[in-house]
């Protein structure tokens, strides 16, 4: 099982923030935190040294690339990440079967700490 994917709209969405912002990735974690308990939290790296071990490249081409840090891959087992645009504005869409519950504003979920695991 993949740790997460991405739609094309997704890699697109990637590719176009590391190259707006020059830089070499863009980050998704898991922190305590939001109105259900945990957040998703986006960031980028400026270069390739900035790479922890543990980390885990999703995707990645030439010019960008997507990464997961370690200590959130149980959490994002499973999950396929979209980029919408609508009347409304845009955003990432993060569709995660291991979130028991999750606030309106699509950023903060709640987790059953029991069922969580790295799949072997």
């Amino acid at each position: 099982m993949d740790i997460c994917t991405l739609t094309d709209a997704a890699k697109a969405q990637i590719a176009t923030i590391c190259k707006d912002n020059n830089v070499y990735a863009v980050t998704l974690n898991m922190k305590g935190g939001g109105c259900a308990g945990f957040e998703y939290e986006w960031g980028t790296y400026d270069t390739a040294d900035k790479l922890l071990d543990d980390d885990q490249i999703i995707y990645a081409t030439e010019k960008c690339t997507f990464i997961v840090g370690a200590a959130s891959m149980m959490f994002l087992f499973g999950t396929k990440i979209d980029y919408k645009k609508d009347i409304m504005g845009s955003m990432f869409d993060i569709i995660n079967p291991n979130a028991q519950s999750s606030c309106g504003c699509g950023v903060s979920v709640n987790f059953d700490m029991d069922k969580l695991a790295i799949p072997a």
